[in-house]
This record gives C-alpha cells, sequence and structure tokens, in this order.
C-alpha cells in the first residue's frame, strides 16, 4: 500500500527538501519543500528494492515501474566488495570513499567536458570502469568500492525516477 503523508517534520526539522542553485556550488542551498499541495508527485521509494508511483491525489495512484537494484543491492554488494557487515558501516565506508578511483568518468575518456553531447567532464561515464586496469584496483580502497556501489545504486535510481517524470 501507500504511506500518505500528511505532515513531514521529524524532532521539527523538514524530511522533503531540494537544492535551489544545484549546478552552483557557491549558490547551492538546502530548501524544505512545502507538501501543501504536492500533487502530482513522484513517489521513489527505496527499501531492498525501488517502487515508482505516481500520485495524483491521496487516494489516486499508480505504481509506474520498480528496480531490484536497491538498498538490499547496495548492502549485498558492500558486504562483497568491503567486508561489512550492517547498512550503517556501508554507509559510514561510502562517506569517507572517492567514487572516481573506481567509476571511469567522462574527463577520464575525452580528456573534459564532451559538449557535443552536453556532458560534464565529472559525470560517470562507466561505473567501476576503472576496475578493468589491474594497477586501478591495487590502489583503491575499501570505502573507494563503498562510495562507487553507492553512486551507481543512486545515479540509476535517479536515471529511472527522472525518465518516469518525463513521462508521466
Amino acid at each position: 500500500g501507500l504511506l500518505y503523508v500528511d505532515s513531514v517534520g521529524f524532532n521539527g526539522q523538514p524530511e522533503c527538501y531540494y537544492f535551489e542553485n544545484p549546478t552552483d556550488p557557491g549558490q547551492c542551498q538546502k530548501k524544505p519543500y512545502c507538501l501543501d499541495n504536492p500533487y502530482p508527485m513522484l513517489l521513489v521509494n527505496i527499501g531492498s528494492g525501488v517502487s515508482i508511483l505516481a500520485v495524483y491525489s491521496k487516494d489516486n495512484y499508480k505504481r509506474v515501474t520498480g528496480s531490484s537494484l536497491g538498498g538490499g543491492t547496495f548492502l549485498g554488494l558492500c558486504c562483497l566488495l568491503t567486508g561489512c557487515e550492517t547498512f550503517e558501516e556501508a554507509l559510514e565506508m561510502a562517506a569517507k570513499g572517492d567514487s572516481t578511483n573506481v567509476d571511469k568518468l567522462v574527463k577520464d575518456i575525452y580528456g573534459g567536458d564532451y559538449e557535443r553531447f552536453g556532458l560534464q567532464g565529472s559525470a560517470v561515464a562507466s561505473s567501476f570502469g576503472h576496475m578493468m586496469s589491474k594497477e586501478k584496483r591495487d590502489s583503491i580502497s575499501k570505502e573507494d568500492l563503498a562510495r562507487a556501489t553507492l553512486v551507481t545504486i543512486t545515479n540509476n535510481i535517479g536515471s529511472i525516477a527522472r525518465m518516469c517524470a518525463l513521462n508521466e
């Protein structure tokens, strides 16, 4: 079922927010999102897997799609790759890692931005793409692997959610 969100707050802090000026690091600010009239909205529920629902009103919603690549995938891969044992431990490791040591970026292929397709050099071109090189594999940390796993899963969820939003 769907848990209808009719009030948002945890210890007085907003749980729903957005980033104003997200592409400008100097001006980027986290802002609380007002849920007075949230419809229509796309609800992305990330658990072991992912379910994406289009919500038109409190009583009118449908499941648009889902993915088996969610929190369970993140934890399972982190356990295999790093030896961690809990979700919290995996997140702590990811917070200390650098995914760019593991992922191949656009700039690693083209030397910078790929303007013809509007791709920034910092965009991930291939998740875990550097791991084809033994030299790169030997130089990364478990924290880097945890971070790359988190980035891989969240990029995938974000891409699916964006496509669903465009189609709805």
